[in-house]
C-alpha cells in the first residue's frame, strides 16, 4: 500500500478569511454615527444658546439679523466639521483589522467607513430635527408664496383691509371731508353727527371698492365731490379734485404696501435658498473630513494594536 506524499503549498494566515470577510464592519460604523450624532446634537444646542443670548428684547442693542445668520452658518459648519470628524475616527478605529488585505483597499475601506457613519449620523440627526428644519423650509415656502399670490393680493384684498378698516383709512377719510385752510370756525357744524358717521362709513366703503377694480368710477368721484363740497363749503369742482387727491394718496400707500411686501417675501426667499445652499455645503464639510479622519483612526488602528492576529479579529 502506497501513502500518497503529495506536499500542501502553506497559506498565509487570514488570506482566505479576509477574502470571505465583509468589506464593512457595521458595529464600527454605528458607534461612530451614534457618536458624531450626539456631538452634533449637543452643538446644536449650545448654538441655540449662544444664539438666543445675542438677541437682546431691547430695540437697537444686540446683534443684528446679519450678524446672527452669518454666526449661524459657521456654527453649523463647524458643528458638522467635529461631529463628523469624531464619528470617523470611531469608525476608522473600531473596524477589525484586515491583515492580508492591500494598503489601498485599507485605506478605501476606511473611508467607506467615514462616509457611512457621516451617512447614518446624518440621517439620525435628521430625523431628530425633521420638524426643525421643515420649519425653517417651510416658512420660507411660505413667505414665496405670499410673494406670488399674497402680494398680488395686496392690491385687492389687502388694499380692502386697508381702505374697509376704520383705522386705516380714517386718515384719508379726514383729509378728504375735513374744511379748506381759511374757513370760518363751525363751517361742518351743519352737518348732524349722524349723518358724518354715514358719510365717512360710505367712504370708506366707495375707497374699498375703488382699490379692488383699480380705478375711481366716474359716477362714485361725482358723489364724493358734492358731498365734499356739500361738507366743507367748496365748490363741486372743488370737491371732485380734492376726491382725485385723497384717492390718489390711498392708491400710492397700497401700492407702497405692496412693494414692501413683494421685497420682505423676495428677501426671505433668498435668505432660505441661501440657508439650504450653505447646509449643503456643511454637510459636504462633514463627509470629507468624516472620511479624512476614518483613515486616521484606521491607521492608528494598525499602527497601535500589537499582538496574535487572531486577537485582532
Amino acid at each position: 500500500m502506497e501513502i500518497s506524499a503529495t506536499r500542501q503549498e502553506p497559506v498565509a494566515f487570514g488570506a482566505g478569511e479576509d477574502a470571505n470577510m465583509s468589506g464593512v464592519s457595521w458595529g464600527a460604523v454605528l458607534g461612530g454615527a451614534a457618536g458624531a450624532a450626539a456631538l452634533s446634537y449637543a452643538l446644536v444646542i449650545l448654538g441655540f444658546g449662544l444664539g438666543l443670548s445675542s438677541v437682546s428684547p431691547w430695540s437697537f442693542t444686540g446683534a443684528t439679523a446679519t450678524t446672527i445668520g452669518v454666526a449661524t452658518i459657521l456654527w453649523l459648519t463647524l458643528t458638522q466639521i467635529a461631529a463628523s470628524s469624531l464619528g470617523g475616527y470611531v469608525a476608522g478605529r473600531l473596524r477589525v483589522k484586515w491583515p492580508t488585505v492591500h494598503t489601498d483597499e485599507v485605506y478605501f475601506r476606511d473611508t467607506a467607513h467615514g462616509f457611512l457613519s457621516w451617512a447614518v449620523a446624518s440621517l439620525l440627526v435628521a430625523a431628530f430635527l425633521a420638524s426643525a428644519i421643515a420649519g425653517v423650509l417651510r416658512g420660507g415656502a411660505m413667505a414665496t408664496a405670499a410673494a406670488v399670490g399674497g402680494a398680488t393680493a395686496v392690491a385687492g384684498a389687502g388694499a380692502v383691509k386697508v381702505a374697509g378698516d376704520p383705522e386705516a383709512q380714517a386718515y384719508y377719510v379726514d383729509t378728504l371731508l375735513r374744511a379748506p385752510p381759511g374757513a370760518p370756525p363751525g363751517a361742518n357744524a351743519s352737518v348732524a353727527p349722524t349723518d358724518a358717521a354715514q358719510l365717512r362709513a360710505e367712504t370708506g366703503r366707495i375707497f374699498a371698492k375703488a382699490l379692488v377694480i383699480g380705478d375711481l368710477s366716474i359716477a362714485d368721484r361725482a358723489y364724493l365731490g358734492q358731498q365734499v363740497a356739500q361738507r366743507t363749503g367748496v365748490d363741486n369742482a372743488q370737491g371732485e379734485q380734492r376726491v382725485d387727491e385723497v384717492y390718489a394718496q390711498l392708491k400710492q400707500s397700497v401700492e407702497n404696501a405692496k412693494a414692501q411686501a413683494k421685497q420682505a417675501a423676495d428677501d426671505t426667499r433668498k435668505a432660505t435658498a441661501g440657508i439650504a445652499v450653505w447646509m449643503f455645503i456643511s454637510l459636504l464639510c462633514g463627509a470629507f473630513f468624516a472620511s479624512l479622519s476614518a483613515t486616521l483612526g484606521g491607521r492608528h488602528r494598525d499602527t497601535f494594536v500589537h499582538g496574535p492576529r487572531t486577537a485582532h479579529r
